[in-house]
């Protein structure tokens, strides 16, 4: 697809969730004849605060690619896109023809996923089970759009339903393909053909699955707690009720639920 200045519109998005398996569809996708690979794995295009969203430069995008000419599809996987204030709407008002793919895990345990990334860089320094709890004051009183909801939002971040009822009035369903990350870890082929029969792309080649960006290991100074399965629980129940009804998924596998 060319936009208006005949430049080539990336056309795939993986939207989310952190901690859910993308960059090991990433490396899928790299293998792909049929796609396009960006220079990067996230682009972080659609949640850069930094730029001028009253008339964005679209032309950014092109550097991050090196093909181009040809026919491949270009793709961007950043899957903050679903949670981060007004992402979504920007890439739909960039092409509104893309087609978006989500892969979801359980959302306890990709907060818990999520906090070893973060203590391993040392980006956070609270045990988990403080780091759900009073950890959240430090989102208090900030912009949605702080940096602060980058790091810290563990729990935020679950409500499923919430994002994918704000994807459904942007994209119409047929461009919306919702996934479980838990099938893509224990049986990556079938997820790898539902990927490339909502692309309408060959099928991926038949490897070994990849586990990429697994947890860091280092020693961690705590670990989860049923206390803590059940604060998430209480918090998101309802939220992914409704997130099961809008996707179709069945979720009664997940701890939260």
């Amino acid at each position: 697809m060319l936009d208006s200045r005949n430049q080539r519109k990336i056309d795939i998005f993986c939207c989310g969730v952190q901690k859910g398996g993308t960059t090991s569809l990433h490396a899928y996708f790299c293998n792909h004849p049929q796609l396009d690979t960006p220079k990067f794995k996230e682009l972080h295009f659609f949640d850069n605060e930094d730029l001028d969203w009253n008339a964005p430069n679209y032309g950014l995008l092109d550097d991050y690619f090196n093909n181009r000419e040809g026919d491949k599809r270009r793709y961007d996987i950043t899957p903050i896109y679903l949670f981060w204030p007004q992402a979504l709407e920007r890439l739909q008002a960039y092409n509104p023809d893309a087609k978006l793919i989500f892969l979801f895990r359980d959302p306890f345990e990709r907060a818990w996923s999520q906090w070893c990334m973060e203590y391993a860089r040392k980006s956070e320094d609270l045990p988990f089970s403080a780091a759900i709890r009073e950890g959240r004051d430090r989102l208090s009183g900030k912009h949605p759009q702080s940096p602060e909801f980058r790091v810290y939002t563990y729990l935020e971040r679950g409500f499923y339903g919430q994002q994918v009822e704000r994807a459904l009035r942007l994209f119409p369903r047929e461009q919306l393909l919702f996934l479980k990350s838990e099938t893509f870890r224990t049986d990556h082929l079938v997820t790898l053909r539902h990927i490339s029969d909502f692309l309408g792309i060959a099928r991926f080649a038949e490897k070994d699955a990849k586990s990429e960006n697994a947890q860091p290991p280092i020693t961690y100074p705590c670990a989860p707690t049923e206390d803590d399965r059940l604060l998430f629980q209480k918090a998101l129940r309802q939220d992914l009720t409704k997130f099961s009804r809008l996707t179709g998924l069945d979720i009664f596998d997940w701890p939260t639920f």
